[in-house]
């Protein structure tokens, strides 16, 4: 298949930007979806904390994030947590919560 570079509108600013044949490659062989931002954009939402999407282990860019007070349901301890708990479900502290999840490899 033969990726030609494409124009595309950011979603954000609305300035139009290039989504070049490579980039289309690796979407494409990674299965995700078309960029809705430019890259300038993109860094700015990873710098704030804000945008979901990714993979990975962490809560990125070092923005402050909403933070919930719980009790762990295991061993009782206050702590907080990065969503806001729903009562549905029990919560958990850091350490119970990786007990309870196993080994990572």
């Amino acid at each position: 298949m033969v990726f030609q570079d494409r124009s595309l509108v950011c979603a954000e600013c609305g300035d139009t930007f290039i989504f070049s044949g490579d980039d289309q490659r690796y979407h494409m062989e990674k299965g995700y979806t078309d960029p809705k931002r430019c890259s300038p954009c993109r860094q700015a939402r990873r710098t704030q904390g804000g945008g979901g999407g990714g993979g990975g282990g962490s809560y990125g860019g070092g923005g402050s994030r909403q933070m919930y007070p719980v009790v762990c349901a295991e061993c009782g301890t206050n702590t907080e947590v990065p969503f806001q708990p729903t009562g549905t479900r029990p919560v958990y502290c850091g350490n119970c919560f990786q007990r309870r999840r196993g080994p990572r490899y």
